[in-house]
């Protein structure tokens, strides 16, 4: 399948407005040790979180609609219900490691749907945002 010129601007274009979009909201959100980024990555079939520190740049804790605790509760990992119970899941390991305040990176993602819901499991956990 062959694009013209025109149309590989366009797509071209989406993605630079997409990058440009995460890297304004990356200037503002910063991780700590004490208070770190929540980032979240969502697929068509996944989704994703990790509590990062961005002085260190490490991964302090993750969690995935992979793991088998989430997987085993669900056949899909599509829902609203099982990226709310992957936000409990997190907030759980969070306090096991004394993470109690953390800041919310949703990314390029619109707060709607399951960035929502696992934001609303969260708080529901015990993450204070």
């Amino acid at each position: 399948m062959k694009f013209s010129k025109r149309d590989l601007l366009k797509l071209k274009s989406k993605n630079k407005n997409k990058k440009l979009k995460r890297n304004s909201l990356r200037g503002i959100i910063k991780g700590t040790k004490i208070k770190p980024r929540l980032s979240v990555y969502k697929s068509n079939e996944n989704i994703y979180a990790q509590l990062i520190d961005d002085v260190t740049s490490e991964t302090l804790l993750s969690c995935s609609t992979l793991d088998q605790e989430i997987k085993i509760k669900s056949s899909s990992g599509r829902t609203c219900d099982i990226s709310r119970l992957m936000g409990e899941k997190l907030a759980q390991l969070s306090l096991k490691n004394n993470i109690k305040n953390v800041v919310f990176d949703r990314g390029p993602y619109l707060y709607h749907g399951r960035i929502k819901a696992l934001a609303e499991g969260a708080r529901i956990g015990g993450l204070q945002f």
